[in-house]
């Protein structure tokens, strides 16, 4: 460990002086406040249609314009699963007086990391991740790397540990800047509400038999643990392709189209069964613990996770592989 250790603090500078991770902070600082807005103004505008700050009379309406359109025939059978599955939710939590979405900075947080888990987040982490070995063939410094006496698999090695890290960093100033900004609108509480978690969903119907009320604090390190799995997943992808590709614009091409046809397809893909085999499919991985419904039957978190452990332990082993054996020097 003590021979690799001065490759991932080398590594860890090279990412600081790039300013890969400054650009993803200030994205962040740019753009949550303006979700902060966005989230004081439908407040404002729900209280303003309600007449009322009242979530239970919010909460009521809801659930009325639901059930009146699942009678609807101009709605499609999939929404109408869907709406039942929220009526059932919603119900629950009116009929053990909880607000599910309570304004302080800490719900606020749940929320945003819930939203940003298939798309930015995953952007963010392939802007640290999708350079890590392109972008030492465009500088010319792939061959002084290599002639140093040190085995290509700890160069590697070293890489992905510091990619790690600075995920890790990524979810972390998330998180952080999150409950500070909002924080200055919705207040600093929150961390002692509870939070039904364990909703299942069992064909179109909500599962509540394992329901249980946990502290918000609680709920939001299990959603930080399983955003930081999804994004460590499409990490370890970025690195491959960072492999794979020479050009840092066509690593980042490609890992981008995925992402984005990833969105685009858990929107599409209910009647494609196979498509829950990709990864893309499985990165709402905070929607299990919302009881949210599956973007195809029969897909659940254990599913889930374990589809995604197969493709970034397949992305390593075919990193290492080529790294190792391509003749990067040519």
């Amino acid at each position: 460990m003590s021979s690799i250790y001065p490759l991932i603090k080398n590594e860890c500078i090279k990412i600081v002086k790039k300013r890969r991770f400054l650009v993803v902070l200030l994205i962040l600082a740019a753009l949550i406040p303006m979700f902060t807005y966005a989230q004081y103004k439908v407040a404002q505008s729900n209280q303003k249609q309600f007449g009322t700050s009242d979530w239970r009379v919010e909460l009521r309406q809801k659930i009325t314009d639901y059930t009146r359109s699942i009678g609807s025939n101009r709605v499609p059978e999939e929404w109408k699963q869907w709406r039942r599955i929220e009526v059932s939710r919603m119900q629950y939590y009116l009929d053990h007086d909880i607000n599910p979405s309570s304004p302080n900075a800490v719900t606020f947080t749940v929320e945003f990391l819930k939203n940003a888990v298939s798309l930015f987040i995953p952007l963010m982490v392939m802007v640290i991740a999708s350079d890590l070995v392109s972008s030492e063939h465009s500088t010319g410094t792939i061959k002084l790397l290599l002639t140093r006496p040190v085995e290509r698999w700890k160069i590697l090695l070293s890489k992905l540990i510091s990619l790690v890290l600075f995920v890790s960093l990524t979810i972390l100033s998330t998180a952080v800047l999150c409950y500070l900004i909002s924080g200055v609108v919705f207040g600093y509480g929150g961390w002692g509400l509870p939070v039904f978690f364990g909703f299942r969903v069992t064909g179109t119907e909500l599962d509540l038999t394992y329901v249980r009320p946990v502290a918000q604090w609680l709920y939001l390190i299990m959603e930080f643990g399983l955003v930081w799995f999804a994004a460590l997943v499409v990490a370890v992808m970025s690195l491959m392709i960072s492999v794979l590709v020479r050009s840092t614009a066509a690593g980042m091409g490609i890992m981008l189209a995925l992402i984005i046809a990833g969105t685009i397809l858990t929107n599409m893909v209910s009647s494609w069964e196979t498509a829950k085999y990709l990864f893309m499919v499985n990165l709402r991985l905070t929607d299990y613990l919302s009881g949210a419904m599956p973007p195809i039957k029969g897909m659940d978190l254990a599913f889930s996770l374990t589809v995604l452990s197969v493709w970034g332990l397949a992305s390593v082993i075919i990193s290492f592989w080529v790294f190792t054996k391509k003749d990067i020097l040519n």
